[in-house]
C-alpha cells in the first residue's frame, strides 16, 4: 500500500492540490476509494468524487448510497474541509473500527468536497472575490461602468469595510471601544457618525451618490436545482432554467442515474446548525412519518455534533415572507431521499453569544454583542477577525479607513487553527446515517421437488437496515421508488411453469421502531422487513440457477442454487 496522505486541515486548497490529494487517496486506498470525475464546470475543471466503498465486497451500485457534498458556495471553503476529514477518517479507521468496517463494506459513499471549483478558485486567489457561486456572468454579460465593486482595493488579501465620517451617516463608534461601529439611535444628533461602504473601487462617482453592484458573477447554483425552481424576480441567482449549470447538471445527472442513494448532506457555511427540510412547507404540512424520523436522526446529530438541528421553513427564513429552496427541496421533495444541509461553524457562539435566533441575530443585536465579538477577535484571534480601523487613500473616495470584520475568514469561515475541530464534530453522526440505510440481505433459499423434472424454489430476502426499503413516505407519493425486484435466469434446456422471470414485489421496512411499547396500539406487521419470492421450475436435476433480489435504496443480492 502506498504512504497514507496526510492532509492539512488547517489550509484550504487550491484546485490543482485538491486534485492530488483525493488522487493520493485513491493509489492509496486502491480497493476503497475510485477518483472519478461526474462532469466539467463552466471553465473547465472537472468535478471530482470519490466512491468510497469495499469493492471486493460489491459494485457501489449494489449497495445502498450516501451522498455527501461540500463548497457549493463560493467561498464557504470549509465545507470542502469536513468531507475531507471524513474521507480520511473513513479510510484510515477501516479494518479498525467494527461500524466503519461495516459502513464500507455494506454501503456506497459518494463524496464530492467541492461541488463549485470555479467558484473556489476565485475566493482563493491572491486577490480573492467572494462571490456567491459560479463564475459565469449572469444575468447579463457586461461590466459595470458605473457604482461600487465589491473587490480587494489595497491587495492585501482581505476585503473589509471602509468608513469615512459622515453627519448623515448610519453608524458611530461604541462608546466603550470605538473600533466596533453600532447603529445610530432613532432621533440622535450631535455625535461622530460614519458611512459604511464594503471595501472595492467606485467607476464614474459622481462625490454624491454611492450604489453597489452585484457581481457580475450573480448565480447561486444551490437555486438552479428542479424542485420549486422559481425565475430571477422570486428567487435571485436561479439560472435561466434550472439544471442550466454544468455543476448542478453533473450533480443532478449522477445521482439520478445512482438510484441507490437514499440519504445527503451537504456542508455550507455559517451558523453552526443542522438543517432539515422542508424549505416551502411547515412541519404541519409534512408527511408525518417522514417529519419523524427527521427529527429523530436530526436529534441524534444534534447530539453527536453539538450542533441544534432546527427547520428551514420555521427557523432559517432570510425573510419571513419569503421561502428558500435548493438542494434539500430536490433530493427530499423530488426523490423521496433524506437530506440535511450542515451550516458549519458560528462565531457568535465563540464569543459567548448563546442566545439568539439564526437569522434575525444578522439584521439586529445588541451592542454587548458586538463587544463580546471584539473581545473574541483580540483574545482568541489576535485581533484579525476584526481589523482596526487603519487610513487609505482611496482612488476615487480619497482619504477612508478600512477595517472592520474580516467575514472571509473569520465569518464565512473558522480561523485556521479551528477547521479541523469544526470538521472532527461530524464523522460520528455521518457514520450512523449511512449505517442506518435500508440493507438487502438474503435470508434463505429453498430447493422441493414436485416431480421428477418439476421444483419449486423460493428466495427469501430481508431489510438488515434502520430505514425502509423505500427510505421515505414522501418517495411513495411521488412513485420513484420500486418494491423488491426479484429475477430467476434460465439456462437452455430449464422453463417456468409458474412465476414470472421478473417479479416486482412489497417494500421491506426496517427495524425502525414505529412506537414504543407502552403504545396502545400494536404493530400488527412483525415480519413487513421480509420478502420472499416463489417459481416453479421444469428442468432436469442438477441444473443450476442463478437468482437475484434488488430494491433500488437497499441494494441487491445473488445466489445460486441446484436443483436436487
Amino acid at each position: 500500500m502506498s504512504l497514507i496522505p496526510s492532509p492539512r486541515f488547517d489550509v484550504f486548497h487550491r484546485y490543482e492540490a485538491l486534485t492530488r490529494l483525493l488522487r493520493d487517496y485513491a493509489e492509496a486506498f486502491p480497493g476503497l476509494v475510485e477518483m472519478r470525475s461526474i462532469g466539467k464546470s463552466h471553465e473547465g475543471r472537472d468535478i471530482w468524487l470519490l466512491v468510497l466503498t469495499n469493492r471486493s465486497s460489491g459494485e457501489d451500485l449494489d449497495k445502498p448510497g450516501f451522498w455527501v457534498d461540500g463548497n457549493i458556495h463560493a467561498a464557504e471553503l470549509t465545507a470542502g474541509t469536513a468531507c475531507l476529514f471524513w474521507l480520511h477518517h473513513l479510510v484510515t479507521s477501516y479494518a479498525g473500527d467494527d461500524g466503519v468496517t461495516r459502513l464500507l463494506d455494506t454501503r456506497a459513499v459518494y463524496l464530492v468536497p467541492r461541488l463549485n471549483p470555479d467558484g473556489a478558485e476565485l475566493a482563493l486567489a491572491d486577490r480573492p472575490r467572494h462571490i456567491r457561486s459560479s463564475t459565469r456572468p449572469y444575468p447579463f454579460d457586461e461590466e459595470p461602468v458605473e457604482g461600487l465593486t465589491v473587490e480587494d482595493v489595497d491587495g492585501d488579501g482581505r476585503i473589509l469595510s471602509m468608513r469615512i465620517p459622515d453627519p448623515h451617516g448610519g453608524w458611530k463608534p461604541h462608546p466603550d471601544d470605538a473600533r466596533v461601529m453600532i447603529p445610530r439611535e432613532p432621533g440622535e444628533f450631535g455625535g461622530t457618525y460614519y458611512r459604511i461602504l464594503p471595501e472595492g473601487s467606485l467607476q464614474n462617482y459622481d462625490g454624491l451618490r454611492v450604489t453597489v453592484n452585484r457581481d457580475v458573477e450573480g448565480l447561486d447554483l444551490n437555486r438552479n436545482f428542479p424542485s420549486y425552481w422559481r425565475q430571477e424576480f422570486e428567487q435571485q441567482g436561479a439560472g435561466p432554467y434550472p439544471t442550466s449549470e454544468p455543476e448542478v447538471r453533473a450533480m443532478v445527472d449522477f445521482i439520478v442515474k445512482h438510484p441507490n442513494i437514499g440519504a445527503a448532506v451537504s456542508f455550507h457555511t455559517h451558523s453552526g446548525v443542522i438543517l432539515r427540510p422542508m424549505g416551502t412547507q411547515s412541519d404541519d404540512d409534512m408527511t408525518p412519518e417522514d417529519l419523524w424520523i427527521y427529527k429523530r436522526l436530526s436529534d441524534i446529530g444534534s447530539r453527536l455534533t453539538g450542533y441544534p438541528a432546527i427547520s428551514i421553513y420555521h427557523d432559517f427564513k432570510y425573510h419571513p415572507k419569503e421561502v428558500i429552496t435548493g438542494t434539500q427541496d430536490w433530493v427530499y421533495e423530488h426523490l423521496g431521499a433524506l437530506f440535511w444541509t450542515v451550516e458549519l461553524w458560528a462565531p457568535n457562539k465563540e464569543a459567548g453569544i448563546t442566545e439568539y435566533d439564526w437569522i434575525d441575530w444578522y439584521r439586529a443585536h445588541p451592542p454587548e454583542d458586538d463587544l463580546k465579538l471584539l473581545k473574541w477577535s483580540d483574545e482568541q484571534c489576535g485581533g484579525q477577525a476584526h481589523v482596526t480601523w487603519y487610513p487609505f487613500r482611496h482612488p476615487q473616495l480619497g482619504e477612508v479607513e478600512l477595517g472592520g470584520w474580516d467575514r472571509m475568514n473569520y465569518w464565512r469561515n473558522p480561523p485556521p487553527e479551528l477547521r479541523r475541530r469544526e470538521a472532527a464534530r461530524f464523522p460520528p453522526w455521518l457514520d450512523q446515517l449511512a449505517l442506518s440505510l435500508p440493507q438487502l440481505e438474503l435470508l434463505r433459499t429453498e430447493v422441493r421437488a414436485l416431480g421428477p423434472d418439476t421444483w419449486r424454489v423460493r428466495m427469501a430476502v430481508a431489510n438488515a437496515g434502520y430505514l425502509p426499503s423505500y427510505v421515505s413516505k414522501r418517495a411513495l407519493e411521488r412513485q420513484v421508488a420500486r418494491g423488491t425486484v426479484f429475477e430467476i435466469a434460465m439456462p437452455a434446456g430449464a422453463s417456468l411453469v409458474s412465476g414470472k422471470e421478473r417479479m416486482v414485489q412489497g417494500h421491506l421496512e426496517g427495524h425502525a421502531a414505529k412506537h414504543s411499547l407502552q403504545a396502545f396500539l400494536q404493530d400488527r406487521q412483525l415480519t413487513a422487513d421480509r420478502e420472499v419470492a416463489e417459481w416453479v421450475v421444469r428442468a432436469p436435476r442438477g441444473t443450476a440457477l442463478a437468482l437475484y433480489a434488488r430494491a433500488d435504496r437497499a441494494g441487491a443480492v445473488m445466489t445460486e442454487v441446484t436443483l436436487d
